[in-house]
């Protein structure tokens, strides 16, 4: 039977996490390893200044205290999985809100199948958009358990599309299984930033700052399918993502820049 690990960035007790163990427990042999509490933003982080703690949930269902999704994917691969195993897809997911543009350098659910590449196993980041991530548990998420069903039985069925050190990061819209209008490959659009970092004072009159939530904005660009319009239009967007960051187009340019 194929074997998935399953990891978060929303914390072991997430309602996305839970569904999506739930949508592909009778397809293979899940393992989930996800943070002990949320990780939202924590981006690829491993820790390296406090030890570390596995606990068991359930059968093949474990928190790590207080590890990032990074930390979950790298320790139990060299943990748990024994004698040479190793899962055959990792999927990072299903996280409480999108992750699209440039929120995937920020993302803990993107972390996670960062790592599942770098080690060398197919991944998938999944996110399912909601307009308020606080009322998660009375989303029914039907959709988003439908698409990563259909994407991992194709996977297993054919092979994982991508090359060394890439991911697929997917997006789902909140809408219903019958307004879905299909999938579309898109680009990871340009994300627009504003501050929205709030100033407050403690019971002490110390100052301290709180971040908010960014709202969900970008740029158009004409031509482009972005995951922003893909998602706009009802569609869930999947985006080939790659780790390597080097910009080959400007290499030439920056050498002859040292040059003049």
């Amino acid at each position: 039977m194929k074997k998935i690990l399953l990891t978060n960035d929303d914390g072991f007790d997430s309602k996305g996490l839970l569904v999506l163990k739930e949508a592909l427990q009778d397809i293979a042999q899940v393992l989930v390893v996800a943070p002990a509490s949320e990780k939202s933003a924590c981006g690829h982080g491993l820790c390296l200044t406090k030890p570390l703690r596995f606990i068991k949930v359930d059968d093949d269902f474990y928190k790590l205290d207080d590890g990032s999704p990074t930390d979950c994917i790298y320790l139990a691969l060299n943990a748990i999985y024994k004698d040479g195993q190793k899962p055959d897809l990792i999927i990072s997911g299903i996280n409480l809100g999108s992750n699209m543009g440039e929120d995937v350098t920020y993302s803990g659910t993107a972390a996670g199948a960062i790592e599942g590449v770098i080690q060398g196993i197919p991944s998938i980041a999944i996110s399912q958009m909601l307009k308020d991530k606080n009322l998660s548990n009375d989303f029914d998420f039907a959709l988003a358990k439908k698409v990563i069903r259909e994407i991992v039985l194709k996977i297993f069925d054919k092979s994982f599309p991508l090359g060394e050190r890439k991911f697929l990061n997917i997006n789902v819209p909140q809408i219903s299984i019958k307004d879905f209008k299909g999938y579309k490959i898109a680009q990871k659009g340009y994300r627009l930033y504003a501050n929205n970092a709030h100033l407050n004072r403690d019971p002490r009159g110390n100052e301290y700052y709180w971040l908010g939530l960014q709202p969900l904005a970008w740029k158009e660009r004409e031509g482009i399918i972005s995951d922003f319009s893909a998602t706009k239009q009802g569609y869930v967007s999947i985006t080939p993502i790659t780790i390597n960051m080097t910009s080959y187009e400007d290499m030439d340019l920056v050498q002859k820049w040292l040059e003049c």
